[in-house]
């Protein structure tokens, strides 16, 4: 069997069933280098436009469930045909990868793969897409009700105020005040402040 047929079906046990079909699809029309990484915290995927001679590159966060690998997927390859028509023309995540972004999340949603909430989820992102799914508040939390450990984490938006927690490194902190679309957190051990996201996913102590 052909290297390329062997990492498309590696790539088949990431996605969710039914998909496989579009999403190799895009990348044997556009010969996509797709890069699966370990699981990274600050980046969950990004796509690199290619260098004469080269391949369009994709790189998506291995540690991802399905759900969220796909979503990720379809976002970067949205920046893909975006750049295809358009070259470096057009701002990143401007209307033009907005249009090519919804486009993506109808064909996909067709597929009837994605659970209700998820699709309810798309449906407002499609009305407002962000630069990131994490920017998509309602997205990121749709997604992350299907990780793995779903049950042993919380939201630090729902923790209250002096509630202690760490972060998936270890770290301890305490959750004070909001500011604005962020919350502050100290950190006991140095007496630092830090804000999280509230759509940050911690572990309660």
């Amino acid at each position: 069997m052909p290297k390329e047929l062997k990492a498309l079906e590696t790539l088949a046990a990431y996605l969710p069933n039914g998909s496989y079909a579009t999403v190799a699809k895009y990348i044997t029309t556009y010969s996509i280098q797709l890069t699966i990484t370990k699981d990274r915290k600050s980046i969950l995927g990004n796509y690199k436009s290619p260098m004469p001679h080269q391949n369009h590159q994709i790189t998506i966060n291995g540690g991802l469930n399905m759900y969220n690998f796909l979503i990720t997927l379809i976002h970067e390859i949205a920046h893909l045909t975006t750049y295809v028509q358009y070259r470096n023309t057009v701002e990143p995540h401007g209307k033009q990868w907005q249009a090519a972004y919804r486009k993506l999340l109808d064909e996909f949603v067709e597929l009837n793969i994605f659970p209700n909430d998820i699709i309810k989820a798309i449906r407002l992102t499609q009305q407002q897409p962000a630069a990131s799914s994490c920017a998509e508040v309602h997205l990121t939390k749709a997604l992350s009700n299907y990780d793995s450990n779903a049950a042993e984490l919380e939201f630090v938006e729902r923790l209250a105020v002096g509630q202690q927690f760490t972060t998936p490194d270890g770290r301890v902190f305490v959750k004070g005040e909001k500011r604005r679309t962020r919350h502050f957190a100290k950190e006991p051990a140095t007496g630092k402040m830090y804000l999280f996201s509230g759509v940050y996913k911690v572990k309660v102590l």
